[in-house]
């Protein structure tokens, strides 16, 4: 390739102005309000260390030291946006049953309104335990079943969103294939947001594909996209037919494709592509860095932010988080010192 042409690596002035540029948009995240709709779950960690393995089987024992639970999946999701000082709704299902019981308390607590959050008593609460032993995960089981919500809870979500949607700034679909999203469900909320001109930020899953038609912009993975685009990312050529092939099949505006070590690339329908190197500096646990991602992006895009700044605000929150062991949610300090 002729040197003219090569794509100069962006340098330490380079990055340090666009840290700065990026600044303004963090004061300006607060007091947006973003309705949530997704799967949400109960992360349960049990954290302990190994002395030694088992004479029963080739597997560690771990010494439980203590036990937490979070919020996960679209709550971890609602949860970054709050502590970034957004403001939030959550819809989705829970169980009759204690982490059911503590998401709804939890939610309550902060500040959440959870008329959102409907209780179906034949679905147990999805709840993912991961048993952590100096820093690293050894196993991780989960209590959840996916088949799809029943109608009158579908009915439930519409109402709720329907007396929601002249108050809000941003709808994000935190999608875990769980069963909250369906095609219903889609079918009926995404053209009441079109209408209203709100942005729609998806967090996808490959089979829902077709599903998120018209949305401002999807974030898949770098699997997600070869998946779904039937294109095997194995360099940036393909890495740039996928992206175009998933912005002609769903007609968004825009494709943000999270790639791990490599940062992010971002497909705009004007056909401006822009790559973001990662500014993860070490990496521990990639737990619930996809929630962080929408939760950033959302606020940024409601504070007026064009695309390209709230991907590289969302690419350094990813950065903070996945430095730290298990659920993480992004605090506006956090975010300010990786921008400073």
């Amino acid at each position: 390739m002729p040197s003219s042409q090569r794509k100069k690596k962006p340098s330490s002035n380079d990055r340090a102005a666009s840290k700065k540029e990026l600044r303004p948009y963090v004061d300006r995240l607060e007091g947006h309000r973003v309705l949530v709709v997704g799967d949400l779950m109960l992360d349960h960690y049990i954290w302990g260390s190994v002395q030694r393995i088992s004479p029963e089987a080739p597997v560690p024992v771990v010494n439980v030291l203590r036990e937490s639970v979070l919020l996960g999946g679209a709550g971890n999701v609602l949860h970054n946006i709050l502590t970034l000082g957004g403001r939030g709704l959550l819809c989705s299902v829970v169980g009759a049953d204690d982490a059911g019981r503590w998401l709804s308390e939890d939610l309550k607590a902060k500040g959440v309104e959870i008329g959102g959050i409907v209780v179906e008593d034949e679905r147990p609460t999805t709840k993912k335990t991961r048993i952590i032993a100096h820093q690293q995960q050894i196993v991780r089981y989960d209590h959840e079943k996916k088949s799809q919500i029943s109608s009158k809870t579908e009915k439930k979500f519409i109402q709720f969103i329907n007396e929601q949607i002249y108050h809000i700034d941003c709808m994000v679909i935190s999608d875990y294939a769980k069963g909250v999203i369906t095609k219903g469900l889609l079918r009926t909320i995404l053209p009441l947001a079109l209408r209203r001109g709100i942005p729609v930020v998806v967090d996808p899953k490959v089979h829902h594909f077709s599903l998120y038609k018209k949305v401002t912009v999807v974030t898949p993975n770098h699997l997600e996209a070869s998946q779904a685009s039937g294109i095997e990312i194995v360099d940036e050529a393909t890495l740039r037919q996928a992206g175009k092939v998933l912005l002609k099949k769903l007609g968004c505006r825009a494709v943000l494709i999270t790639r791990g070590e490599q940062g992010m690339s971002l497909f705009d329908k004007s056909g401006e592509i822009t790559h973001i190197p990662t500014e993860a500096r070490q990496v521990f646990d990639v737990t619930g860095a996809g929630d962080t991602v929408v939760s950033t992006l959302s606020l940024a895009i409601s504070a007026g932010a064009p695309l390209p700044a709230a991907a590289r605000l969302a690419n350094h929150a990813a950065g903070v988080v996945v430095g730290m062991v298990g659920t993480t949610a992004i605090e506006k300090a956090m975010l300010e010192r990786a921008l400073s």
